[in-house]
């Protein structure tokens, strides 16, 4: 007989999690008594190793349970089964989280070579899914949910383009599209595309810290308007604005956004 500090020492395994075994009645070790004390033989620890087994293979107390009271092989085989389309759904959403994680530190090197400069940068084919009135236009959001893949199933502003058409005389027209990057779809397009070889392209800085929460359009109109004198460039009256990075100084955000302005 084996006390229940040699049985974790042998298996590798926790006091606690010895008593959690016994809590589920996968493991049922006489006890003293007079003193508490658990006694552990060796079909007893044996019970453990099994236990442990299934746990390695991320099986369920509640499934094991099950094993215990009653699984031919065949039933431990559909079980396998199940845990297997469990692990390859866990595996395509990590491969999706991995691209998702890469994507924004992309940006956040974006942000450090681009902020304040402008460039000549090509906007990658999008596919359009659908409108909303304004970032704000909250009880829109279900368009959000409905047309873009969040990988927790939320509502995130990253699917939003924002697309201002204007001329000399000013704004003509500014509006809310939601889109998906097509090269991240291998299927048949089924909306619009939009896309656009030769932009000037810059980042720049809005948000409660930076601006106090005015409207900066008039000087990013401004200052793309002069980028686009200086050099020699002749806009097409059309940017597409993109979110690329929220995050906070002094308790303030800082919202930096990718300006995408088609040039002849």
């Amino acid at each position: 007989m084996y006390t229940i500090g040699q049985v974790a020492k042998f298996l590798g395994v926790s006091r606690d999690t010895l008593k959690f075994y016994e809590e589920k009645e996968l493991v049922k070790p006489k006890q003293n008594i007079e003193n508490g004390y658990r006694k552990y033989n060796r079909f007893d620890i044996y019970d453990i190793a099994t236990v442990n087994f299934y746990r390695e293979m991320d099986i369920e107390i509640k499934k094991i349970q099950e094993i215990r009271k009653s699984k031919s092989v065949e039933g431990i085989k559909l079980l396998l089964e199940e845990k297997e389309q469990e692990v390859l759904a866990e595996i395509e959403y990590k491969k999706l989280l991995l691209k998702k994680l890469q994507i924004v530190k992309e940006d956040c090197a974006k942000i450090k070579q681009f902020l304040g400069e402008y460039t000549i940068k090509e906007m990658e084919p999008l596919e359009i899914k659908g409108e909303i009135g304004h970032f704000n236009a909250f009880d829109e959001y279900e368009a959000l949910k409905v047309n873009t893949d969040s990988l927790k199933k939320a509502v995130n502003l990253t699917s939003l383009r924002r697309v201002i058409r204007f001329n000399d005389q000013g704004v003509l027209e500014d509006k809310f599209i939601i889109v998906r990057k097509v090269e991240d779809y291998h299927r048949a397009i089924e909306r619009e595309i939009v896309s656009h070889q030769k932009c000037l392209y810059t980042v720049i800085e809005d948000g409660r810290w930076s601006t106090g929460g005015k409207n900066i359009d008039d000087n990013v109109e401004a200052s793309l308007r002069k980028a686009a004198i200086v050099n020699g460039y002749e806009l097409l009256g059309l940017v597409y604005i993109n979110l690329l990075l929220t995050t906070y100084e002094d308790g303030l955000e800082r919202v930096f956004l990718e300006m995408y302005a088609p040039i002849k």
